[in-house]
């Protein structure tokens, strides 16, 4: 799991890095261009040219070093700093002819967008901005032709690099949010996998103790009798030796019911539900009403069986409910689980902190949901409790599971 989440950790660091990189030898490759079509006379000729070659031959170095080693944390910022290095070189270098270099100030703000940074993001568009404009205004003060006058012209193209430092800061808060996300669901995965394995554990130690301490135990006894009564036959021990019996089947019964249960594959959903429901009302004393409706043998009919087993289970649990309402219907391609209850209410948001303290059961029950294109929402009901509803689509593809 460390390797997976370092993968995809690596991932969202690096191929940004060579998306700017490729980016940032696309804009060189047109201001080359630019400069060469506009034909504009530079401070220092020799200078900028030096730059500008040498600048794409690094950015083409560099996006080769990306593809072939894994991410660090400083390659970020080491070429951000670059490029405001190379652009105040290349500014100084071409003089009153900045304005062919419009189209660079745009690699400031991007330099640094995917770096999940808004606020830097803003502030270098900001500075790109204003720099630009306060360049113009020293060569407007030299220049006896201009008369201290800045070209509109001008103003129109700094008002387009602040509107694109407007939507470069959007586009990294958004990145930024979309990252943090990204990890936080690795981060809950993790946790979730680990506490799985240890609740299988746990689960298989309970089922052996079961099944040694009921059924063996009995089957034990049983033989005891049996061999009593081949040399002392009684009705009395024929009695304790069919009892042990059926308690024996009755108890096995009730472990291979809680394993699969076998309504569910003979009778289908909506009786395995109702069946639930029962003996729920029959173990806890709490009333339920239900509302089920004939919803054949939908693909995830395991999933939501185990949904309603869950959601009934953790209602008794944790909401101290008196009354609880299950309802099951068919919709358009998929198929609706609702249970209802008039408890303390629920909020969806401590799942990742259930997880962390070992409870397994309602945070893999919402990732099986979705993993099969289906969904769980929470809500509160009305009149108080919690309404939980389950959508799971009738067909699933071979890549889902249950």
């Amino acid at each position: 799991m460390r390797r997976l989440g370092g993968r995809v950790l690596d991932f969202l660091t690096i191929e940004p890095l060579r998306i700017r990189s490729i980016l940032r030898l696309i804009l060189i490759a047109l201001i080359a261009l630019l400069v060469h079509y506009t034909k504009v006379e530079h401070r220092n000729d020799a200078v900028f040219t030096a730059v500008l070659i040498a600048y794409a031959v690094g950015a083409v170095a560099w996006l080769i070093f990306l593809i072939k080693n894994p991410a660090r944390w400083w390659f970020g910022w080491a070429s951000t700093f670059t490029d405001v290095a190379i652009v105040l070189v290349l500014c100084i270098a071409s003089g009153p002819a900045t304005i062919s270099l419009y189209p660079i100030f745009f690699l400031l703000p991007i330099s640094v967008a995917f770096l999940d940074s808004p606020v830097i993001t803003g502030l270098l568009g900001l500075s790109a901005s204003f720099g630009y404009l306060l360049a113009w205004a020293a060569y407007a003060t030299q220049d006896q032709e201009m008369g201290g006058t800045i070209p509109a012209l001008v103003y129109v193209q700094v008002g387009c690099l602040l509107w694109f430092t407007a939507a470069i800061t959007a586009l990294s808060f958004t990145l930024a949010r979309r990252r943090a996300r990204v990890l936080g669901l690795l981060d809950v995965r993790r946790r979730l996998i680990a506490e799985s394995m240890r609740a299988d554990e746990r689960n298989n130690r309970e089922l052996s103790e079961h099944l040694h301490d009921g059924p063996l135990q009995n089957l034990l006894a049983a033989r005891l009798d049996l061999d009593e009564l081949r040399d002392n036959p009684s009705p009395e021990g024929f009695d304790r030796l069919d009892a042990a019996l059926r308690e024996t089947v009755t108890a096995l019964r009730t472990t291979v019911a809680t394993l699969h249960p076998q309504v569910l594959s003979q009778l289908g959903l909506t009786a395995a539900v109702r069946d639930l429901t029962q003996r729920f009302q029959q173990r806890w004393g709490t009333p339920v009403q239900a509302d089920l409706e004939d919803v054949g043998r939908p693909d995830a009919q395991a999933l939501i069986h185990r949904a309603a087993r869950e959601l009934l289970s953790n209602a008794h649990k944790h909401s101290r409910a008196t009354s609880l309402e299950v309802k099951l219907h068919r919709r358009p391609g998929g198929t609706v689980l609702q249970v209802s209850d008039d408890g303390v209410g629920f909020d969806p948001a401590i799942l990742a902190r259930r997880v962390s303290e070992g409870h397994i059961g309602l945070a893999s029950l919402v990732v099986a949901v979705e993993a099969v294109g289906g969904s769980m929402d929470f809500s509160p009901h009305p009149g108080g409790g919690t309404l939980v509803k389950v959508t799971v689509p009738d067909q699933l593809g071979s890549d889902h599971f249950t």
